[in-house]
């Protein structure tokens, strides 16, 4: 199969947003006595994969997830899950914004009781419609325009700006250039894209922050009581109403309802019908 230079231009772009970002998330990590996991050789799994299962059962591999309780021999809970995506065009972008959506979503779900931290790292080209959807969602954002990744590896000479015009031999000239550069070379790269971005990296953290600091501050449970009536039509559930005497009702007792109000305004609203699974779930706050 011919090598796409493109392609491997584009990888190396997403992989140098990564290792830019990794030394922040890790010094956090640390800070907070969590376990930082990414795509690397680990005892608790087989392979290099970072990959999580989500509330069907579907596996996704990720960039970045913080445990708590982890360590390199066992899993933890997921505190937060932090994905990484670099794209050149608009069309790409809505499909990746949504690939995203599409496996962190299911994995917010399956850990909805730990509500935990959801953020992205983009670079590139996003539309605005994009990142509001990922936003609307719980995301939280962290974004290095194009123009940014472009300056950070003109530090050492090479140039990532392209059009859907650059030819194959632009690509591959580019890429012998990156192949020639030691580590301490690369690093300059790394440093140079989040140099030019420290105001959103701190509010990134930021918001991380406050997502792990938070406490609960209330705890509501109704008890609800009361028998369903379905109807097939307006008429009918309008002649329900004004038949019924409600005093002739006997109170059944119907479900659990709770919500857990946090002080950084999270909430996180359950029903169940057994006790012993409403007691489960308040359990897993002890």
């Amino acid at each position: 199969m011919a090598v796409s230079y493109a392609h491997r231009l584009g990888q190396i772009i997403g992989e140098s947003l990564e290792n830019a970002l990794e030394p922040f998330l890790r010094e956090f990590a640390d800070k907070h006595n969590l376990y930082f996991d990414k795509k690397e050789f680990r005892d608790a799994r087989s392979g290099t994969k970072l990959t999580w299962t989500d509330i069907n059962n579907n596996k996704h591999d990720l960039d970045f997830v913080f445990e708590k309780g982890g360590t390199r021999e066992n899993i933890g809970k997921p505190v937060a899950f932090i994905e990484c995506a670099w794209r050149r065009y608009t069309k790409h972008s809505r499909n990746k914004a949504q690939e995203i959506q599409g496996a962190i979503m299911p994995l917010f779900e399956k850990y909805k009781k730990d509500n935990p931290f959801i953020g992205v790292v983009f670079a590139g080209v996003f539309t605005d419609n994009s990142l509001k959807q990922l936003q609307s969602l719980g995301f939280t954002i962290l974004y290095f325009p194009y123009e940014m990744i472009v300056n950070a590896f003109r530090v050492m000479k090479i140039d990532v700006f392209f059009e859907e015009s650059t030819t194959e031999e632009y690509f591959a000239k580019q890429i012998a250039l990156w192949e020639k550069l030691n580590d301490t070379q690369k690093n300059k790269i790394y440093k140079k894209i989040t140099e030019q971005n420290l105001l959103a990296i701190n509010q990134f953290m930021s918001s991380l922050q406050l997502k792990l600091d938070r406490k609960i501050t209330n705890v509501h449970i109704w008890m609800m009581y009361g028998k369903q009536y379905i109807f097939d039509s307006i008429e009918k559930a309008k002649e329900f109403i004004i038949k019924i005497n409600v005093n002739d009702i006997l109170p059944e007792f119907n479900k659990y309802e709770a919500e857990i109000q946090y002080s950084n305004g999270d909430i996180i609203k359950v029903e169940y019908h057994d006790q012993s699974d409403m007691l489960g779930f308040l359990s897993n706050f002890i």
